[in-house]
């Protein structure tokens, strides 16, 4: 008989790679994640990874079974939600992977009130790309993903429920910090700070310039950043200016240590997802969640955070 605690060690280092990363994310030891891989290969007849080497590699074994794991512990979960009703408890763990800067800041607010009604249900957030947002919900890692890009993939839903302002940030003594509007066209003389060309705000951006004319290639770029926060405390520190989510700079628009200017003509919204999967069964802690995201106490909550 499978047990379902070998199933999720063996889960946890098929995707770490690792038993040591494996081990931390359990919070056991080393050696224990080994025994208890070392117990389901014996008990499945099979060597589930390649230990030569400095590091584990899935075998053959591993990819067949990964899924029909992750399977089996999504129904096992399931299972506990279900008979929890029966006590009239919501309880469970709801795992959410996030791609985006401004769902980083919107979730832990949802999460905060959500389980202020749920007090027995653990949440986990996963911060990923947009590609891994979208992969997590289809292999069962995550019930629900926020990102703001859609994929081609017929087995998710779709449905948006925020949306992000993009702003263009510069220091607080920036000759613009005192200008009511700029016009497009003057951006090109200033350093510009950007993110990664796979990150959203970067895409929101580059569309909106091209209705001016202005292409990311006519900006005079300085720096290349990979998170929204390093590139606000970039701004504060004077190396340029930038667009990124108000909800990122918000803290330091509140506190003057940026300003942000209007561009004239010049309006930049990013709408975020919520994706889950259609055809899996839901868990009862993930529908609640799905539902209150959507619901008007929370949409009100919303607009005072945009």
């Amino acid at each position: 008989m499978l047990e379902l605690y070998e199933l999720n060690v063996f889960v946890h280092a098929a995707e770490a790679m690792s038993f040591t990363a494996a081990a931390q994310r359990l919070h056991i030891s080393q050696p224990a994640v080994s025994m208890q891989i070392g117990n389901l290969e014996k008990r499945l007849n099979a060597v589930l990874f390649d230990r030569s080497g400095r590091n584990i590699r899935c075998t053959e074994a591993a990819d067949l079974l990964l899924p029909l794991a992750r399977e089996i512990l999504n129904y096992a979960t399931h299972i506990e939600d279900t008979m929890a009703a029966l006590h009239g408890e919501l309880s469970g763990h709801l795992q959410i992977g996030c791609s985006t800067s401004g769902g980083r800041y919107v979730l832990p607010h949802l999460i905060a009130r959500f389980r202020q009604k749920h007090p027995n249900v653990r949440v986990t957030v996963g911060i990923c790309t947009p590609e891994g947002a979208v992969d997590q919900v289809c292999d069962g890692r995550a019930q629900l993903s926020i990102l703001s890009s859609e994929a081609d993939c017929r087995d998710v839903e779709y449905r948006p429920f925020f949306e992000d302002q993009v702003v263009l940030i510069v220091p607080k003594d920036h000759p613009w910090a005192a200008t009511e509007s700029i016009l497009p066209g003057q951006l090109v003389d200033q350093p510009f700070i950007l993110r990664e060309e796979t990150a959203g705000t970067r895409r929101v951006m580059q569309l909106g310039l091209m209705h001016h004319d202005v292409r990311v290639a006519d900006l005079d770029t300085v720096m290349e950043l990979g998170s929204a926060e390093a590139i606000v405390t970039a701004v504060e520190a004077g190396i340029g200016i930038a667009f990124i989510s108000r909800l990122v700079a918000r803290r330091s628009l509140e506190t003057g240590r940026i300003v942000e200017v209007p561009v004239a003509g010049l309006e930049l919204k990013r709408p975020l997802h919520m994706i889950r999967h259609s055809r899996r069964a839901q868990t009862r802690s993930q529908a609640a969640f799905w539902d209150f995201c959507y619901s008007e106490e929370t949409r009100d909550f919303l607009r005072t955070v945009a």
